[in-house]
């Protein structure tokens, strides 16, 4: 006659717990390798990519693949970087300048090639060249209508034509309200300051809460604790 506590001990009980410790441990396992593969996967495709952009442009007499005798990957981003640091040094000079602006001007002759230029060229110089331009702080506004929160980025004050027809009683602030997962697109909405909560997290940690769609949280602090 068995007991209660021998039958847990049997080897039929024992194999679910197995089972069950080794599916943890893949689980745990896949947790620690995708976002290593997925991060090696996306820089080795990138690279990937700036390669056969970049070696097709490079004459034949000289192609590095010539010389080293096997198709080595990075080549293409390293002739990349050399080249855009070159172009960067030039453009900063009074000759390198110069040719800019008549480039430029060239460029505001043709109507297609015009309007092309100038939106690139804005983006460009929002993204690269003006570095103090960042979202100022993680904020909470109501929308798409009251009662319904989304997680926005305070970017500047509203200033010039939108400041003045918008008829508010206080400051119009400019969001920027991310989609999920993909943060680089999203909506550029116009708030009364008083109706923005900003967040204490900080923008990156907002950016992981909206990619994550809600299940990557900062680190909060319980204030009822006392600091350590």
């Amino acid at each position: 006659m068995t007991t209660p506590f021998d039958e847990d001990h049997t080897p039929s009980a024992r194999k679910p717990r197995k089972l069950s410790g080794l599916r943890a441990s893949f689980l745990t396992g896949i947790v620690v390798i995708a976002p290593v593969s997925m991060t090696i996967w996306l820089i080795w495709t990138l690279i990937g990519w700036v390669d056969g952009v970049v070696l097709p442009l490079v004459p034949a007499t000289i192609q590095p693949e010539k010389y080293i005798g096997i198709n080595l990957r990075g080549v293409g981003v390293i002739i990349f970087l050399i080249f855009t640091i070159l172009v960067g040094w030039v453009a900063k000079g009074l000759i390198g300048r110069s040719m800019i602006n008549f480039a430029e001007s060239l460029v505001d002759r043709m109507p297609v090639v015009r309007s092309i230029y100038s939106g690139v060229k804005q983006i460009a110089e929002t993204v690269f060249a003006q570095a103090d331009r960042n979202f100022e702080k993680a904020c909470l506004i109501e929308y798409p209508r009251r009662g319904i929160w989304a997680v926005g980025f305070i970017s500047t004050e509203a200033k010039g034509e939108v400041a003045k027809a918008a008829h508010t009683g206080d400051t119009l602030m400019s969001v920027f309200v991310p989609t999920t997962p993909n943060p680089t697109s999203g909506f550029l909405l116009f708030f009364p300051k008083q109706d923005i909560i900003e967040l204490d997290m900080s923008v990156e940690d907002a950016a992981k809460l909206v990619i994550s769609a809600g299940l990557v949280y900062p680190n909060t602090k319980d204030p009822t604790k006392p600091a350590a």
